[in-house]
């Protein structure tokens, strides 16, 4: 697909943010990352482009095994990839305001997800751990699966994609403080290369309160790392 992903983009420096983390292009989570007037290959050229592929490897493409490949390969990339069309900011634009004071984080964790590596468009896979702060209003639970979901249906790498989550909730909801773990194995690690299956993959973002608050950060961690147990 044609899609366009910015780069991360590094944070204007000032005294108070010298030692923050990059900020992320609004771009890449305010908006579907395909747009409706975007050129791209017709369906019947991207069903070729499999059957060239396969002839590469070496296969017979006019076996009858192999005849109806091309299409099912197209229909799987349309669902594997369907995030590249789908809104971030719209999963979270509504919010409710019952919450009778509440003032802790909200964590959902053990999110599990599947993606696919930007680099070898191999598969990998596992959960995110997500909390947040808010103020005032809050997002259904579900739609931080949903969010999880949209960015992980895109070619990724899992530093991307954690980064990603953490910055669509942080920009829209606007809250006191995110704090995002994914934990994932790499099938490009583990099936091909090193082969070394089974290592898993941590990576992490925080902003606000978790990340300028060191116990706060440690709790988040700590009923994350509870449900490992």
């Amino acid at each position: 697909m044609d899609a366009l992903i910015k780069p991360i983009r590094p944070s204007k420096p000032s005294d108070k943010q010298a030692d923050r983390p990059a900020e992320l292009d609004p771009a890449e989570f305010l908006a579907a990352a395909v747009r409706a007037d975007q050129p791209r290959p017709a369906r019947a050229e991207a069903e070729q482009a499999v059957k060239t592929l396969l002839a590469y490897i070496g296969e017979n493409t006019e076996r009858e095994g192999l005849l109806d490949t091309p299409r099912r390969v197209v229909e799987a990339f349309d669902e594997l990839y369907q995030g590249y069309h789908q809104c971030p900011a719209e999963v979270l634009d509504r919010t409710f305001g019952e919450t009778a004071g509440y003032d802790d984080f909200v964590l959902v964790r053990d999110i599990e997800f599947t993606s696919q590596c930007e680099h070898h468009m191999m598969p990998f896979y596992g959960k995110a751990h997500i909390a947040y702060t808010p103020v005032e209003r809050v997002v259904g639970l579900s739609k931080l699966a949903r969010l999880t979901d949209i960015f992980a249906r895109r070619l990724q790498t899992q530093e991307h994609l954690t980064a990603q989550i953490a910055a669509a909730i942080d920009e829209i909801l606007k809250p006191r403080g995110v704090a995002v773990v994914v934990e994932a194995e790499h099938t490009c690690m583990s099936v091909r290369g090193v082969a070394k299956h089974g290592a898993m993959t941590f990576t992490s973002r925080f902003t606000g309160m978790f990340r300028d608050n060191p116990a706060e950060q440690a709790r988040f961690l700590s009923l994350v790392r509870g449900s490992q147990r």
